[in-house]
């Protein structure tokens, strides 16, 4: 059983498709965005002025902080700055615990560390703190934050297991998978180096509906919450991951035999939208690999799949690997190693093709829910050797579901090379298709653990060079991202990110291209407990603004707040404006006599 036979699960309307062309999007794939601009424009006269955001204004900016929480986030931040507490934390929690009993660790972890990072124990607890963070404009988006507690080893057996399939097992498969895309012992335990993203273990098919269920209870909490609300999820949390890997292979394979045969036709270096294939070049480039037949050709391009441009663009490339039945079953590429061509669609078992097949299953269940309550899904990014197969999913559900607005989310790692190639050829793909864009654009979490696996085993890093590089990355995708939401009223974005100026340059660009915050197109999230001094001021300015709320019990969000310690340790080696910022504040109200401060 092949790849292909998975997508009818989320493409049930795919039949409804208009074929892609390179031709420009037709005047009525584009009219509801036109409309909504025209609209968004006469509205612009009635609406207010948007009022100034001043991140250095501590009085406003912590004017939902009470001055006790002020102390304790002074606290924390000065004790994750710590080098020598750091790196003995988990030895000193299980030492307080030892000598304080379970009962008085709990409530110290509240008083501190847990009370500073995690809303509550369970949604009931929770309330309160989203309530409140909603009176002063800041929303939420829920976070069950219970991980399993495994030893290295444990979790480096689950990996292994997980993403091995059975003919590798045996000893049959693992050539014809890139070496990125095996699993590799060294690097089964995925949570070594990361520092601010949970990670799943595939440990069994229940385990995987006990994870869709908890979803399910978020996505719903956070319908009751707010009437424009978020919720996240991450795919390795609903399958067997070894799915992942093998679909990854095959979306790398794919495209990167289509830059083989531009470099062929001498247009290697060109940017990804900008590359096109002469149909009649590669048609004889087929030929000549003896892929097929002259005859059995003459129907996979032709001007209903194409257009009558006589050339083919990446977004043309990528649809053949599923769309076409005929040319599915001629799929192969050049081993660049062996120089033998070797079949592109990988097969499965049958218990293998039934564990895909429901992981796409829960995929839908999830985007459904959100439907039906009003709740935009956000599909979380993970490693680079899974995630163009999660963003090739999270694309088609926003196919399906993101009909009349952006209901599905998928995000991009800036620090990654190609990330403004794919942001742009997935704007290019939403406006042919006539859907509605949504992104979440985040910087990665990933990146020590990438760059020594791509050393160790021997690939490209796909990492960019540099923080600066990775900066110029973010602020050049987000740049293009707004340029669109300018044109499109339809589309919209995430900007998750505690970098101020980052934020300053998103504002400054709202203002210029004229999105207004009521528009609620530009969207921005920090964590809880991190970055107060941004999230409230632009909550209080009329900005959608969100906190990421994590909540659990507090010995199994332990892991959780491990990450968040040492996340907030590169924050305070790098900057001390936070720190600083709540202590000018602490300041202010001891001087003015207004330490017992009440919250207005």
């Amino acid at each position: 059983m092949s790849f292909r036979r998975a997508f009818p699960v989320l493409r049930s309307a795919l039949s409804r498709r208009a074929p892609l062309s390179t031709a420009p999007a037709t005047r009525e794939q584009h009219a509801a965005g036109l409309e909504a601009v025209r609209g968004r424009g006469a509205a612009e006269a009635a609406r207010p002025p948007v009022p100034a955001v001043d991140f250095g204004n501590t009085q406003e900016a912590y004017r939902s902080r009470r001055s006790w929480e002020l102390a304790r986030s002074l606290l924390v931040l000065r004790l994750c700055a710590s080098p020598a507490l750091l790196a003995r934390h988990e030895q000193l929690l299980r030492l307080a615990r030892r000598l304080l009993g379970q009962r008085l660790f709990d409530r110290l972890m509240k008083m501190t560390f847990y009370g500073q990072f995690v809303a509550g124990e369970d949604q009931e607890s929770i309330r309160p703190l989203i309530q409140h963070n909603r009176a002063f404009g800041v929303g939420s988006i829920l976070d069950y934050g219970v991980e399993e507690d495994l030893t290295p080893e444990e979790a480096e057996r689950k990996e292994m297991e997980s993403c091995t399939s059975a003919s590798e097992r045996d000893g049959h498969g693992t050539s014809k998978r890139e070496k990125q895309f095996q699993a590799h012992r060294a690097f089964g335990d995925r949570r070594d180096g990361v520092v601010s993203t949970r990670t799943y273990f595939y440990a069994s098919e229940a385990k995987c509906d006990s994870h869709m269920e908890t979803f399910l209870r978020c996505i719903e909490a956070s319908g009751g919450a707010s009437e424009d609300g978020f919720s996240a999820i991450k795919l390795t949390a609903l399958g067997r991951p070894q799915f992942l890997l093998q679909f990854s292979d095959v979306l790398t394979k794919w495209r990167r035999f289509f830059h083989q045969m531009a470099a062929e036709q001498g247009k290697a270096g060109l940017a990804a939208m900008d590359t096109k294939l002469e149909v009649a070049a590669l048609q004889e480039s087929v030929v000549k690999m003896g892929i097929a037949s002259r005859m059995e050709i003459e129907n996979w391009f032709t001007v209903e799949t194409l257009g009558v441009s006589g050339t083919l663009d990446l977004l043309d490339w990528g649809s053949l690997i599923d769309s076409r039945t005929e040319l599915s079953r001629h799929l192969v590429v050049p081993n660049m190693q062996t120089g033998q061509l070797e079949p592109l669609l990988s097969r499965f078992t049958e218990e293998e093709e039934r564990q895909m097949t429901r992981m796409l299953q829960r995929m839908d269940v999830l985007a459904k829910k959100a439907s039906e309550v009003g709740v935009r899904l956000m599909v979380d990014a993970e490693q680079t050797y899974f995630q163009p197969a999660i963003s090739r999913l999270t694309l088609e559900m926003q196919r399906r579901f993101n009909v009349e607005r952006p209901l599905i989310f998928n995000t991009y790692q800036c620090y990654l090379k190609d990330t403004y190639d794919n942001v742009t050829l997935d704007v290019e793909l939403a406006r042919r298709e006539g859907w509605c864009f949504g992104a979440k654009l985040v910087r990665g979490a990933y990146m020590a653990q990438e760059r020594a696996r791509a050393l160790e085993i021997g690939y490209e890093d796909p990492i960019n060079p540099t923080y600066e590089a990775t900066n110029a990355m973010y602020h050049r995708c987000l740049n293009y991202v707004l340029e669109e939401l300018k044109h499109n009223a339809r589309a919209a974005v995430m900007v998750a990110s505690h970098n101020e100026d980052t934020v300053r340059f998103t504002l400054c660009r709202m203002e210029e291209l004229g999105l207004h915050p009521a528009d609620c197109q530009v969207y921005f999230g920090q964590l809880l407990g991190m970055c107060d001094q941004i999230s409230f001021p632009l909550g209080q300015a009329g900005y959608p603004v969100y906190k990421y709320v994590p909540y659990g019990p507090v010995m199994e969000v332990l892991p959780y707040l491990s990450r968040r310690a040492l996340e907030n340790s590169g924050v305070m080696k790098g900057a001390q404006r936070e720190w600083q910022l709540l202590w000018q504040e602490l300041k202010r109200r001891l001087r003015t006599g207004s330490l017992f401060h009440r919250q207005a």
